[in-house]
């Protein structure tokens, strides 16, 4: 599998599945199964019991991983895919659609 280019803190859209459409901050990056967590996307239900840190328990609504394929970097409110140019001596992430550095 290929690096993942997508970086915790990017803003992404939803290309694929039953989240299609969906912006979300990535809050995550799994680089070893190659899938992310995303803000509001892929909302999964939860029962945990009574606990120290959750006195009450219940149902808790969470975020799930998504496939980093199911998902495209959104710059200046389109999605783009990312390449990566040497500026000078330092490798920068570069906006395929606008030719930007990323970051």
């Amino acid at each position: 599998m290929s690096a993942i280019k997508i970086k915790k803190g990017d803003t992404v859209k939803v290309i694929a599945g039953k989240d299609k459409d969906k912006e979300g901050k990535v809050l995550s990056v799994d680089q070893k199964n190659g899938r992310v967590l995303v803000e509001g996307v892929n909302m999964v239900t939860k029962h945990a019991k009574p606990s120290a840190a959750n006195q009450n328990g219940g149902i808790m609504h969470k975020e799930g991983p998504i496939d980093v394929s199911n998902v495209m970097y959104l710059h200046k409110g389109k999605v783009t895919r990312i390449g990566y140019k040497m500026d000078g001596d330092k490798k920068v992430r570069v906006a395929k659609a606008t030719g930007d550095v990323i970051d």
